[in-house]
């Protein structure tokens, strides 16, 4: 589980992410990243019904949160991470999930690297 400082809780913060951050997308995710500020990196999850019934959006809901758990030290201070979940989440495995939630968080961290190098 994700403590509760790291965790997304305000709409205006997943607008924030969503409307002004960068986005990388994958078959199975979504991944919406804005830097603001220095405090704790946040992270809010968006699993609809499209992906499937209840049941089915808790478990992804709770697999996606234990993956980011694991990689919440990879994010800079300030962030404000929205992981939003396609329907094909819902029959992925744990593997194939971390391994695209990895991609995803890959590319957008290097093109904050490689625009931050433009701005020195």
């Amino acid at each position: 589980m994700l403590s509760r400082e790291s965790r997304m809780r305000r709409g205006e913060e997943f607008q924030a992410a969503i409307k002004r951050g960068k986005r990388a997308g994958r078959p199975t995710l979504v991944v919406h990243l804005v830097i603001s500020g220095d405090e704790t990196p946040r992270v809010g999850f968006v699993v609809s019904k499209a992906v499937g019934g209840a049941v089915i959006r808790n478990k992804v809901k709770r697999r996606l949160r234990h993956l980011m758990r694991e990689r919440l030290e990879r994010l800079p201070g300030g962030s404000l991470l929205v992981v939003r979940a396609n329907p094909p989440a819902a029959s992925a495995r744990s593997e194939q999930l971390a391994a695209e939630l990895d991609l995803a968080l890959d590319r957008l961290l290097r093109r904050r690297e490689s625009s931050m190098d433009g701005q020195r």
